[in-house]
Parts: structure tokens; C-alpha cells; sequence
């Protein structure tokens, strides 16, 4: 009985389900490419990511609205939540992130980003004493080597230092993401979950621009995209349909069928799939170095990676003692008798 249940509640892995994370970790790659053709038509990095926001938010609006079927209680419960992924995993991610690919490649911003998987393993240890194994760490030094290789550390190569810092601030924003994704005693339906979440932090980014706090340009005109000049309309509908829409209601359903561990590992093909469109795209491709140590950092991450999978080891001392208690007991029941 109970496995039927939870064969209800996950399906087991499948073909369905690692080509919906496939296509997910795909069109979030696209992301960089479509914001880099508005920053470089003069949109600033808040510009590109409003417009993102606000038009996923209103795509994602009756699909939320519709899997709500009014409980609001649901939203007032889960508000502080809400909170955290709007304004950290959301709008500051994405902040962070394009800041970054304004001023250096979109491969070498990404690659920055997903460290963020080895300050997961740096918070689990600090707040929950999950100190990492010896897979762990050894993940996390090849994890470093790479970046040091795409920073060129002693190259010729410039790295712009704010980019670097805007990198490295996304990587804590995703981060975040990871750490309340891991959270599951929330009874938001994921869509619901993600589309408060968007809506709060496009709120939260136009009241920085109501303020001056935030500087939001726009430009109306055509922008080069694909060797071609194209509406301003086109990458903007790209970032929200391809870049969020499409890349969360796959992210959900391959969640679904894999489980959250599996689905988020099967994510970082993101970073392939974001140097591969910038190539394409852009015609931004890392220098040799710096691929290398793209190609060490995805190393160092999947090895981080999958020690988190493995299962944790039995304590061997509490079932020593169960075990040496069994035969007291069983005398002593003995002797009752």
C-alpha cells in the first residue's frame, strides 16, 4: 500500500521526465542571450529584468489563478516565503546576473553564477552541521581551480572586477534558490508558488524605480539579435515565454517526475546550453583558459553534486546499543515470565 502511494506521488524516472529537464535547463540558458541583445540597444539590466518579470507574470497569471481556485489562505500562509523567493531568488538573481553579463561574457557570468551550488554545501555545513565528505570537498577545490582559470588570474585577458562581484552576487541569489526550493513543507502548488513570486519581485523593482533607487532604460527602437535588427518586442518575449515560462512549467514537471535533487542536477546542462547560445547567438566564446575552467567548475559542482545523491551513512554507535540491549531485554522478559 505504501508503495503504491508513493508511486502516485512521484513517478518514477523516465524519458518523459529527463526530457522536460533537458528543456528546461535549455531555455534558461537563452536567458543571457536575450537580455544581452537589449543591454547592448541600451536597455539597463533593471530594464531587461521588469520586462521579464512583468511579462511572465502576466503569461503565468490564469495558469496560477486557475490551480488557485480562490484559497488565498494558502498565499497569506506561505507569505514570508513568497517574500524570500521574489526578492532573492527572483528579482535579485536575475539583477545580479544580468549586471554581470553587461560587463563580461554571458558564459563566464553563468559559470560564476553556478558556484552557487558550493555555497549551498559552505550553508548546509555553517546552519546545519552537514559538514561536506571528502567527494564534497574535493568538488569544491577543482570547483575554485576553474574559477581561478576564468578569471585568467595572471593572463592578459581583462575580467572587468564589478562583473566578477555582480557574478558572484548571483551566485548567492541562486543559492537562496536552492535552499528554499529544498523546503517542501509548502502547500503551494509550484506554479502559484512561482507566479507570486514573480509578481512580487517586479512589484519590488518598479517601486525602485519609482524611487530613482534603481536606474530602468529603456529603448524603443530596434535591437541586434541573429545577425539581424529586430523589435525591441522580440527579446523581451523571449526572456519571458522561452527564459521563464516555458523553462518553469518544465522545470515543475520534470521535478515531478524525478524528484527536486535529480531535476536540479540535471539543471546545471544550463551553463553548456548558455555558452552554446552565446556562441551561436552573440558570437561570445570563452578564451581556451577560461573554457577549461568553465570545464573545471562543472566538474567540481557535479562532484559536489552527487555526494550530495549518495546516501548519508549510518551512525554505527546507536545501533551498536540497540543491538546490545535486545538480549538484556529479552532476558529480563524471560525472567518475568
Amino acid at each position: 500500500m505504501t508503495s503504491a502511494g508513493t508511486h502516485a506521488t512521484r513517478p518514477a524516472p523516465g524519458s518523459a521526465g529527463l526530457a522536460l529537464a533537458v528543456l528546461s535547463a535549455a531555455t534558461f540558458g537563452t536567458s543571457g542571450a536575450f537580455a544581452s541583445a537589449l543591454i547592448d540597444a541600451g536597455w539597463s539590466p533593471g530594464a531587461a529584468v521588469l520586462a521579464r518579470l512583468v511579462t511572465a507574470a502576466l503569461m503565468l497569471t490564469i495558469p496560477a489563478l486557475i490551480q488557485l481556485r480562490g484559497r488565498w489562505a494558502l498565499l497569506r500562509r506561505s507569505a514570508g516565503k513568497v517574500a524570500a523567493y521574489g526578492l532573492i531568488a527572483v528579482a535579485g538573481c536575475q539583477f545580479f546576473y544580468f549586471n554581470a553579463i553587461a560587463r563580461m561574457p554571458v558564459g563566464v557570468a553563468l559559470l560564476l553564477e553556478y558556484l552557487a551550488v558550493v555555497l549551498v554545501v559552505g550553508w548546509l555545513w555553517l546552519r546545519h552541521g552537514q559538514r561536506p565528505r571528502r567527494l564534497t570537498i574535493a568538488g569544491g577545490a577543482v570547483a575554485v581551480a576553474g574559477l581561478a582559470m576564468v578569471l585568467n588570474i595572471g593572463g592578459s585577458a581583462h575580467i572587468n572586477p564589478f562583473g566578477v562581484m555582480w557574478g558572484l552576487l548571483a551566485a548567492a541569489g541562486l543559492a537562496a534558490y536552492f535552499v528554499l526550493s529544498a523546503a517542501d513543507e509548502d502547500p503551494l502548488p509550484p506554479v502559484v508558488m512561482a507566479w507570486a513570486a514573480i509578481c512580487l519581485g517586479a512589484a519590488a523593482l518598479a517601486l525602485l524605480d519609482w524611487t530613482g533607487l534603481l536606474p530602468v532604460t529603456a529603448a524603443a527602437g530596434n535591437v541586434h539579435f541573429l545577425g539581424h535588427r529586430v523589435s525591441w518586442v522580440v527579446p523581451v518575449l523571449g526572456l519571458a515565454l522561452l527564459a521563464s515560462v516555458f523553462a518553469y512549467v518544465a522545470g515543475i514537471g520534470a521535478a515531478r517526475r524525478l524528484g527536486a535533487k535529480l531535476a536540479s542536477f540535471i539543471g546545471l546542462a544550463e551553463v553548456l546550453f548558455a555558452i552554446l547560445f552565446a556562441w551561436l547567438l552573440l558570437g561570445q566564446l570563452p578564451s581556451p583558459v577560461q573554457f577549461l575552467g568553465g570545464a573545471f567548475i562543472l566538474a567540481g559542482v557535479t562532484l559536489v553534486r552527487v555526494d550530495e545523491l549518495r546516501p548519508a551513512p549510518a551512525p554505527a554507535k546507536p545501533r551498536a546499543r540497540s543491538q546490545a540491549r535486545v538480549p538484556e531485554l529479552a532476558g529480563r522478559g524471560h525472567g518475568t515470565d
